[in-house]
């Protein structure tokens, strides 16, 4: 499951997540997490990921994307220690085979680790067959270095059609995207990162179905 934790506690977060692409996803797990479907203009059904889900609580929670750079993470880690956070880490598979004392520090921490599949690939263009490699063997790494089983799946760029999704969750994994995107990746410092997302948060009221 995705931990959360109140808002307060993200500023120190982000100055630490440069290297890093911190989304959040609102809500996440508070109350069901079936996937949806949508009715397209052409009236054919197709589904979507979580993005999020109804609550009243005023909680968050916070997902990592690791796919390029790990120069960060040491210190990421050290934040979350202070404020008594835990997140979720979405790996890609090409990250693990280059960081796996990060994996396994990550995990030993109390962090869960999820998938972003082996090689960050545009998914939208492969089969269904290529799709379940991509996810299957990003998840046997990670449980080669930590043990344990992964069942959340984040598709690369953001990008999924009803074949990634099925890939997917025929092989048992809930598909995530996030509610809100630091763009940490614009270059943005961890000030103008927490100002853009702390307005986001108060527009959005805590209830979140996007």
């Amino acid at each position: 499951m995705f931990y959360v934790f109140n808002k307060q506690k993200i500023c120190s977060y982000l100055i630490a997540a440069s290297a890093a692409t911190l989304l959040l996803v609102l809500s996440f797990f508070l109350t069901k997490t079936d996937l949806k479907t949508i009715e397209t203009a052409s009236g054919v059904s197709s589904s979507v990921p979580i993005y999020s889900v109804d609550t009243t609580s005023k909680r968050i929670s916070i997902t990592i994307n690791c796919a390029w750079s790990a120069d960060d993470i040491d210190k990421i880690l050290d934040v979350l220690d202070k404020c008594n956070v835990k997140v979720t880490f979405f790996m890609v598979g090409d990250w693990v085979d280059k960081n796996k004392e990060k994996v396994k520090k990550i995990s030993e921490k109390g962090h869960e680790i999820a998938n972003h599949s082996d090689k960050h690939l545009h998914v939208n263009s492969l089969s269904y067959e290529e799709n379940v490699k991509e996810i299957t063997n990003c998840s046997e790494k990670v449980k080669n270095i930590t043990g344990k089983e992964v069942n959340l799946y984040r598709c690369p760029y953001g990008e999924y059609n009803d074949t990634v999704i099925k890939a997917a969750t025929d092989n048992g994994y809930k598909v995530i995207q996030w509610s809100i995107d630091t763009l940490d990746y614009q270059s943005l410092d961890g000030s103008q990162m927490w100002d853009r997302i702390n307005k986001d948060l108060k527009n959005r009221k805590y209830n979140i179905n996007a």
